[in-house]
């Protein structure tokens, strides 16, 4: 699924046939909370993500967040570059192909041995079982093959790719060895600014200065000692990556180079790291919590709870007398005032816990936050002022928002784009003006007429969706919602509905379009 309208625009975020099944007590059965999902999420917009109680939104945000692990598909992250990361999945991969590849010469060596062999025996009963032999080799190749498309999300390859996949494999070397020195040199600032600040300190007791000048000296040494390493390796990096410029001028008319390429798309698979690389992208993707009162720890200040997280990353060690002057600021952009530091959570209203909430996500700068539910619990006199809040924060910091509720209206204020969920699956995407005035999925138009309304004058009354969600563990065949639509036919008990661009940049999945009737 690609957005026409929105080609010009960066994704953060490509998800690819994401499922997220929760495994029963009763084996071989799941809760198939996700089931199958595709979805582009582009910088700087507020995708909303919308539909009753129990379709899947929260899991699909938490998944993204790998706070689930998810059973399968892609989820490709692109506010990072591999070179960033450099993930122990990439040289797995590359190992992989490498290996399967010799595999792969050697059975279709045995495989052409055994075709030339049958071709010339005559016909009869030896010929026959020949053939079940052929048909075995031929099997044993193509799995291996299957294989390697699969490593390479369904590339296809050539003989001669192999010097790619080594040009790729060392600059893989050189980007693990990167983070390495990286990490180091975060490290060796923070030291550096210990120092200083001890420095400070005795310069301003009159105290002797000599220790910590050493101190100081020693730091900056270090400092430069990782920074001329990080130099260096960037420049073979820039190297290997004018090498790879040459092979792909070298196989220009290659289409297996080109294919092979797209395994170097300079994305990263969230779904494939390992524990402590998803930590390293955490302060990239955070969450604001439904419940301002139970996601706060109540033993915390609201200094402490924001600073939890700067301390985590590394943003400030504990002696860093810069870290208060920069919480102050992080509550006031989230509308705190400055002398709530030093409370605690149960001194404060829903809406200012919400608020707290808030600055502790931003606090670490993240690129993708994922609203879950953010003012369901808030009195509507507070939700509107939590919204504009988030707005504000959104453009002034440059944030990409999943909203997620259940609340058609506040979908509607906040929201770029919106998703309809139901029952584990996109069922409706589309420019949120557009999705209200011509929804096209008869459950967006059951959600549409659920919304409380004041229109006498034009005779409409709100519509209560009858009926209850299926359950995720045997949901129904064909289309999940024929249980509960009053357009439901034949097709829709026994087929999928294909999911498709029924109107310029507007998607749905259904066998009975309500454009299609009017």
């Amino acid at each position: 699924m690609q957005d026409s309208k929105n080609k010009t625009q960066k994704p953060l975020l490509r998800i690819s046939n994401l499922k997220q099944y929760f495994p029963l007590k009763t084996k071989g059965l799941y809760v198939k909370a996700n089931d199958g999902i595709t979805l582009d999420i582009y910088e700087g917009e507020t995708l909303g993500l919308v539909g009753e109680s129990g379709c899947g939104k929260s899991t699909l945000g938490r998944t993204l967040l790998q706070l689930y692990k998810q059973t399968d598909g892609r989820s490709m992250y692109y506010g990072r570059s591999l070179d960033d990361i450099a993930p122990k999945y990439v040289e797995k991969t590359i190992k992989d192909l490498d290996k399967n590849k010799k595999k792969l010469a050697e059975l279709e060596q045995r495989r052409d041995a055994i075709e030339k062999e049958y071709e010339s025996m005559p016909d009869g009963k030896e010929k026959y079982q020949k053939r079940n032999e052929l048909d075995a080799a031929r099997k044993a190749a193509n799995d291996v093959f299957l294989d390697m498309t699969n490593i390479l999300g369904g590339f296809s390859l050539a003989e001669d790719t192999k010097p790619v996949i080594e040009a790729f494999s060392g600059i893989y070397k050189l980007s693990a060895g990167l983070c390495k020195e990286d990490r180091k040199l975060e490290e060796a600032k923070l030291d550096l600014a210990d120092a200083e600040f001890d420095l400070k300190k005795a310069k301003e007791a009159g105290k002797s200065t000599a220790s910590a000048e050493n101190k100081v000296t020693k730091a900056k040494r270090k400092v430069n000692e990782v920074q001329s390493r990080i130099d260096a390796i960037r420049k073979e990096l820039t190297q290997a990556h004018a090498g790879i410029d040459e092979m792909r001028k070298k196989y220009k008319d290659n289409a297996e180079f080109q294919r092979l390429e797209g395994f170097r798309d300079d994305g990263i698979d969230l779904a494939r790291l390992s524990y402590e690389e998803i930590r390293l992208l955490r302060s990239d993707l955070q969450m604001i919590f439904q419940d301002p009162y139970s996601s706060l720890n109540p033993r915390m200040t609201v200094g402490q709870i924001i600073s939890e997280g700067l301390f985590a990353h590394n943003y400030f060690k504990k002696a860093d007398e810069r870290m208060q002057e920069y919480i102050l600021k992080v509550m006031d952009d989230a509308g705190l005032q400055p002398y709530f530091v030093h409370r605690y959570p149960h001194q404060f209203s829903g809406g200012q816990r919400q608020r707290i909430g808030i600055a502790r996500s931003l606090a670490v700068q993240p690129k993708f936050v994922v609203c879950d539910e953010a003012v369901s619990a808030l009195d509507v006199s507070i939700q509107s002022q939590i919204l504009n809040l988030l707005q504000d924060l959104k453009e002034q910091q440059h944030l990409t928002y999943m909203f997620i509720t259940h609340d058609m209206s506040v979908v509607k204020y906040i929201s770029d784009r919106i998703g309809v969920m139901y029952l584990g699956n996109l069922v409706e995407l589309a420019g949120s003006q557009e999705i209200f005035d011509h929804p096209l999925h008869p459950y967006t138009e059951a959600l549409m007429n659920a919304i409380p309304t004041t229109d006498v004058v034009n005779g409409k009354e709100m519509q209560i969706l009858e009926g209850d969600i299926p359950s995720p563990v045997n949901p129904p065949s064909g289309c999940k919602f024929h249980t509960r639509c009053k357009y439901c036919t034949e097709i829709c008990k026994h087929q999928i509905p294909e999911w498709k661009e029924a109107a310029p940049n507007h998607f749905v999945a259904c066998h009975h379009i309500l454009g299609d009737r009017r």
